[in-house]
């Protein structure tokens, strides 16, 4: 068989490499909506797997986020390796099937636990997705025209964030959670019979061995390390063994993951890469962004939620203009980092996020969506939308072609640890500000409950007896009262999680002043390398 690099290849697109794009299309929209989607839902989640008839701590539902995002970090750097072993029209099918049956499992789940389980599986087949569908793309199409198939890749990429949070609000306000799942099954049996028919024959060559040893360090370290973080709250200190037993054997796991790292001649991650100060300086800004922009911004719908009252899906509707700033900036920065130094452009995109995030630590339980919250959360999609491609084309420009699919997976790996410490961290924090509130946890106590109920339950929830007592009999000026308070407080909370989210931005700002800030020459092609691997795009 002929390599792709002697393959000619027509100018214009055609139908052949469409047939094979709508197969990926298909599998993007799949996996990005899903990252989305259940953001909105992790309100209902805490009552929907209540223990007790008592809310679970968002501490614990957040981890229906960090599972799946911790899952794609770990299938990323196996996608390249099982595409050339087993064939990549074979493996993307079963990364399909995989996403699809997760997504069933989750429909399914009858406690948090089960849900959260079922998310890994889900997350390691949407992980394989994105990086085998540009792999797909790339040996259909031909460099010559990548940039134009990006493009149509780039819709479902831009379009995720606006629409997920509304389609996952309206099907758990019109019909129930399960369906934000449930709706994975139509369209994952289309692609699937879509990528029977449509994608070439595959012709596997194995090629380098895989780093087995290296996964089994690197993916259970971060679980463990992170478990012990989000065990902070219920466990009531660091000190607890619930903390530091699964948070130092999971700290030992990655500290022995970076020290074997360096001994392989293919390792999981090729941490040699980081000689390169680019890439170095790169990493660092994505790992302190991404941890506190999508850490911080998850923030947002549960605010609308539990402290405004909102339904998921207004909720779903007040943070889609986030998703259109970063639509609007996102191709002109694109365009913007081919003529200038990125050091010049995303500090800018960096500025605007942080000014967002300060902005959000003045909010309270009567903040306007139209006079506050909306013009932020834009603001900060414009900055979000100048800041990720370009740090992407920072790291990626510099290094050798042969070195560019190694690079690009330290960078996504890297975004997806992140978000998920990211989402840990801020769920400690926020669960953490409820517990200094005790009036707000006991009088998430009340609610479901019948009047008689209530009465009964109101002598053993100290916080909430002494302030009803202050109004004497007068039920209905007692209860009114207690709602505005605890809505009051619950904002406080969320400012002051906020607080942690803008101070860790603007720290970004330190790392991106040593983004390069004059015209560097490309190495992509300098070593003879032709062919290369292509970039995997971060979602």
């Amino acid at each position: 068989m002929a390599a792709p690099a002697q393959i000619e290849y027509p100018e214009k697109i055609d139908a052949a490499v469409l047939k094979v794009a709508g197969v990926v299309v298909l599998g993007a929209i799949m996996s990005i909506l899903d990252i989305t989607v259940v953001n909105v839902a992790l309100r209902t989640f805490q009552t929907a797997f209540a223990d007790g008839g008592e809310p679970l701590a968002y501490s614990t539902v957040a981890w229906t986020v960090t599972g799946y995002t911790l899952a794609l970090a770990t299938v990323i750097p196996l996608s390249g390796w099982a595409a050339d072993r087993f064939g990549t029209k074979r493996l993307y099918m079963l990364a399909i099937l995989l996403f699809t049956a997760g997504s069933v499992l989750c429909a399914a789940a009858t406690s948090i636990e089960m849900l959260i389980a079922f998310r890994v599986l889900q997350g390691l087949g949407g992980g394989m997705l994105m990086p085998l569908g540009m792999t797909i793309m790339t040996r259909a199409a031909g460099p010559a025209r990548m940039g134009r198939l990006m493009a149509i890749l780039g819709v479902p990429m831009l379009l995720g964030p606006i629409f997920g949070p509304i389609l996952g609000g309206w099907l758990i306000d019109h019909f129930s959670w399960h369906y934000i799942f449930l709706i994975n099954l139509p369209i994952g049996l289309i692609a699937l019979v879509y990528a029977y028919f449509a994608l070439p024959k595959d012709n596997p060559q194995p090629s380098e061995s895989f780093d087995f040893v290296g996964m089994a360090m690197m993916s259970p370290g971060l679980a463990a390390f992170l478990y012990g973080v989000s065990s902070i709250p219920e466990a009531g200190g660091i000190g607890h063994a619930k903390v530091l037993v699964p948070g130092l054997a999971g700290l030992a796991l990655m500290v022995a993951f970076v020290l074997y790292s360096f001994k392989p001649a293919h390792p999981l991650l090729d941490l040699r890469l980081y000689q390169n100060r680019n890439l170095t300086v790169a990493s660092i800004t994505m790992f302190i962004f991404a941890a506190a922009f999508f850490g911080g911004l998850l923030l947002i719908p549960q605010f609308l939620q539990q402290v405004q009252g909102e339904t998921p899906l207004s909720a779903g509707w007040l943070v889609a203009p986030q998703g259109v700033g970063a639509m609007l900036t996102m191709p002109i920065a694109g365009a913007l980092a081919d003529k200038f130094p990125v050091g010049r452009i995303v500090p800018f995109g960096l500025l605007l996020i942080t000014g967002g995030m300060f902005a959000l630590t003045q909010i309270e339980a009567d903040s306007s969506h139209w006079g506050f919250l909306i013009p932020v959360l834009f603001v900060m999609g414009l900055g979000m939308g100048g800041t990720m491609m370009p740090i992407m084309t920072s790291a990626l420009k510099t290094l050798k072609n042969h070195d560019v699919a190694r690079g690009s997976t330290l960078l996504n790996i890297t975004q997806q640890i992140a978000s998920s410490v990211g989402v840990a961290i801020f769920s400690v924090v926020l669960t953490n500000q409820f517990n200094d509130r005790p009036l707000v946890t006991q009088a998430s106590e009340l609610a479901g409950k019948t009047q008689a109920q209530q009465q009964q339950l109101i002598p053993k929830l100290p916080d909430v007896a002494a302030f009803l007592a202050k109004f004497g009999a007068d039920q209905a000026a007692a209860t009114k009262a207690l709602g505005a308070e605890v809505a009051k407080l619950s904002a406080e909370a969320f400012a002051h999680t906020f607080w942690v989210a803008a101070f860790l931005v603007a720290l970004t700002l330190v790392p991106a002043a040593f983004l390069p800030r004059k015209r560097e020459k490309s190495h992509l092609l300098d070593d003879g390398d032709t062919e290369g691997t292509p970039a995997v795009m971060v979602h």
